[in-house]
């Protein structure tokens, strides 16, 4: 049994608190841990050592954060595999994706590599006699981060790399479900060299994320997760005077025209939908099939789905269990609820059996899987807009398909869904594809791509009830989001004189 703390100026940090909420790990059920739940007095304690840190890291060079920041991607790089295993073993997910998100979080690091490229301004002389006008970006201060438990290393590694490097100190508040990453990560800054109080971790509850929403020394805050929390975090940090970027919940369709590769289309529905066990928020969780293509879709991706191997993910398994057993029942009673509405179960994964030696659906499977928190790829057809396991985010290994008559129908589907986060199309048809992207309202689409999660050069981030706040994740976006722009007008009347010195110019 660990215990997982808080982090303070590069160690490990206690509070004071004696509340604590257990860690389980998915596969089996076992409480492998516990984590301290923050009080007041802890919160404050480290959000006023990011305080104390900003001033100092502010007025570091652009070449010392640099450096610091290409340690850290190195780093990262020569022991990612420890920090996949450690992923998997409080998620749940498998290996294999867990090392694909460390390797998508590491390019927002390798973006923010490029720091004093992006953090040039703009220079006008003699905008009036002898007058000069130009901008600089500033940092913002002390910057809260909190993330989902989906991605506890990616999601934090979309904001913080890009914070830090311009100049801001940073708190991170991790999910209570699986909040080891955090610790590891922070410590991975401590031997690349960042300053103490720049990076921090806060772990707990809603009374930590209440403190970070409103402390008057956190400048902004970066939120990914559920809808309606990620709306309660923008009402509250903007009436607090923050910044806020606030990224909710997704219901991402996939439309399927008649003249798709409908091979190559129900490996991307199965890849989309079952990968990492649907948590995701990029997960295609409705394949709209138009036209006469659906009853050939549905044997496709039904076939496809059989195959997938549920277990342990550090063993050889395709796909891992749901992070708890409370998500796993809430996931269940979406199907319960969609075959009650009249949706067909093609594919039913609630008897899943366990690779390894549990079955989810008995009482008294042999094997350590047992109590596990399983849920195998589940197929319902004939879903209709009206049922919940359409309207509903569900979270889960649910695919569900749609039928309509034509593309239009298809769109409208999409456009008036009040999510907006990704979206797809599947289709041969240029002409198609062009006005689907054109006329679709989503943040992030993709032709024949089925999850469009653009690089780090670019933004992250929906539209609708998928975003709250103007600013989306990395990219020049997130660069502007973590920095404030101020105009200087000048005028010198006399020039200034150095003296001699013959040694080569140092960055210092």
């Amino acid at each position: 049994m660990t215990t997982i703390t808080h982090w303070v100026n590069n160690k490990a940090y206690p509070g004071t608190s004696a509340d604590t909420a257990p860690v389980t790990n998915p596969a089996t059920g076992a409480v492998t841990g516990e984590v301290a739940l923050a009080n007041i007095e802890d919160a404050r304690a480290v959000i006023d050592a990011a305080s104390a840190a900003f001033p100092t890291w502010r007025d570091t060079s652009l070449a010392k954060r640099t450096a610091i920041l290409f340690r850290f991607r190195e780093l990262l790089n020569e022991r990612k595999g420890e920090l996949a295993q450690i992923i998997t073993s409080e998620h749940g997910k498998v290996v294999s994706d867990a090392l694909g998100e460390v390797s998508r979080g590491q390019e927002v690091v390798e973006f923010a590599c490029g720091i004093p490229h992006l953090l040039k301004g703009g220079f006008t002389e003699n905008a009036s006699t002898k007058v000069d006008v130009f901008s600089i970006r500033q940092p913002l201060g002390p910057v809260g981060i909190i993330s989902p438990f989906n991605f506890p290393a990616m999601v934090p590694m979309w904001f913080f790399p890009i914070a830090i490097a311009a100049g801001n100190t940073v708190v991170l508040k991790p999910s209570e479900k699986d909040p080891s990453a955090s610790l590891w990560l922070a410590d991975l800054w401590r031997e690349a060299g960042l300053p103490d109080g720049v990076f921090n971790v806060l772990q707990g509850d809603k009374l930590a994320v209440d403190e970070l929403l409103t402390n008057k020394a956190i400048k902004s805050i970066s939120f990914v997760g559920s809808t309606p929390i990620a709306e309660y975090v923008y009402a509250t940090g903007t009436a607090a005077g923050k910044r806020v970027q606030a990224l909710g919940g997704a219901k991402n369709h996939a439309i399927v025209l008649p003249d798709a590769d409908l091979d190559v289309t129900a490996d991307a529905m199965v890849n989309a939908g079952f990968g990492s066990a649907g948590e995701r928020c990029m997960a295609i969780s409705v394949a709209v099939a138009v036209g006469d293509v659906a009853d050939e879709l549905v044997d496709k991706i039904a076939e496809r789905a059989k195959t997938i191997k549920t277990g342990d993910g550090t063993l050889d398994s395709d796909m891992g269990p749901l992070v708890t057993a409370a998500h796993r029942d809430k996931v269940r009673s979406y199907v319960d609820a969609g075959e009650k509405d009249g949706a067909t179960i093609v594919l039913d994964g609630r008897q899943v059996d366990v690779d390894g030696g549990g079955n989810s659906g008995a009482s008294d499977a042999p094997g350590e899987y047992t109590d596990g928190f399983w849920l195998g790829p589940t197929l319902l057809d004939n879903v209709t807009p009206d049922m919940s396991v359409y309207t509903d985010e569900i979270f889960g290994p649910v695919l569900s398909v749609v039928r309509v008559e034509s593309f239009e129908e298809a769109l409208e589907l999409i456009n008036s869904n009040p999510y907006g986060n990704g979206t797809a199309i599947f289709t041969n048809d240029g002409g198609a594809a062009r006005r689907f992207q054109n006329e679709v309202e989503v943040g992030m689409v993709g032709i024949n791509v089925p999850i469009p999660v653009p690089m780090a050069y670019y933004s992250f981030g929906g539209w609708k009830a998928s975003l709250f706040g103007d600013t989306h994740a990395h990219g020049t976006e997130g660069v502007h989001f973590f920095t404030r722009a101020k105009a200087i007008t000048s005028r010198w009347l006399d020039p200034s004189h150095g003296g001699i010195n013959l040694g080569f110019p140092q960055n210092a």
